[in-house]
């Protein structure tokens, strides 16, 4: 699929980590190829946890378009959509049990059904520590479905200097898991 007719679903559920959320969003509308749209949803906690977290209420801008989680009129609440990719950062526990055990109550958890059920790229990021083992046993679950678990656990090969730098080490991460270009550290290479 062409970069720019690509579009993506971000969620945002109820675990604190708002920033990677935040600088995600920032650096998909400044890749060189954005994607076409870039759904996003917030969970009710997901938006108050923002707010506290980065001192702002979410502003959409182009191509970010907001949909409500407690309303299935999305395109993507539907298998004949064409979002190729869904991203939930962070993700709770609570979220990541719903999706696993097929619980569609929400948006998010129909659209990450959804993904999973056509066999497309979902992109999971969980926000907690430690895990249970039911945490392991959903999250086991999901990569049987097809997802991928990429926690928010930064890395240090870049020598990150502030939280931002820290941060964007996940977010490289999430881009490159999702295949966008973008400027990301690579070990050993970058050295």
């Amino acid at each position: 699929m062409e970069l720019k007719t690509r579009k993506i679903i971000l969620a945002v559920t109820g675990a604190s980590g708002s920033v990677y959320a935040r600088l995600l969003l920032e650096s998909l509308v400044k890749l060189k190829n954005p994607p076409a749209e870039i759904a996003v949803i917030f969970s009710d906690i997901a938006k108050e946890i923002w707010q506290d977290e980065t001192g702002g209420k979410f502003k959409p801008v182009k191509p970010v378009k907001l949909y409500d989680n407690a309303s299935y009129f999305a395109p993507f609440a539907s298998g004949s959509s064409d979002y190729d990719t869904m991203i939930i950062c962070p993700a709770s526990m609570g979220t990541i049990g719903r999706i696993a055990n097929g619980t569609s109550d929400t948006l998010i958890c129909r659209a990450a059904d959804v993904i999973l059920k056509e066999r497309r790229k979902l992109i999971i990021v969980p926000r907690e520590s430690p895990y249970s083992i039911l945490h392991l046993k959903n999250m086991e679950t999901l990569t049987l479905a097809g997802a991928i678990i990429c926690p928010a656990s930064p890395s240090f090969y870049s020598k990150p200097k502030t939280i931002n730098d820290l941060v964007m080490t996940i977010v490289e991460r999430i881009l490159t898991l999702a295949g966008l270009e973008s400027d990301t550290y690579m070990w050993m290479k970058n050295d």
